[in-house]
């Protein structure tokens, strides 16, 4: 299954002060993302709304952002990937926002809310 994840949906699940230090929150996902991923052998993309300053990269899992930030520009730019993904029928959206979800659904995606995912990462 491949894995479209909207970060700051993620991040906001739980109110640990992260918008204190978005970078950092941001960073934080990454690397329990990296962790689950390969723990369980998942192809992950997270979407952020901008880069992180100073740019997070992975090995393990594709980190993105949306071209330009602003409100929902993540959203905006997962649907273009569930879009653009030929097998987009294969593919897992975590949100938690409804016209994402229903986005999501409508491109033949099934779709994870951002809490249940969040606690399956902390499983690992």
């Amino acid at each position: 299954m491949r894995w479209l994840i909207d970060g700051m949906n993620v991040i906001g699940t739980r109110p640990d002060r992260w918008w204190r230090d978005r970078d950092g929150a941001m960073l934080r996902l990454v690397d329990q993302l990296e962790r689950w991923a390969a723990a369980e052998g998942e192809d992950v993309v997270v979407v952020f709304e901008r880069p992180a300053s100073p740019p997070i990269r992975s090995t393990v899992i594709e980190v993105t952002h949306a071209p330009r930030p602003k409100r929902d520009a993540a959203d905006d730019e997962i649907v273009r990937l569930l879009r653009a993904d030929p097998q987009a029928h294969a593919v897992r959206v975590v949100t938690s926002d409804r016209v994402l979800a229903d986005l999501a659904y409508g491109a033949g995606a099934t779709v994870e809310g951002s809490d249940t995912f969040r606690r399956r990462i902390e499983e690992v």
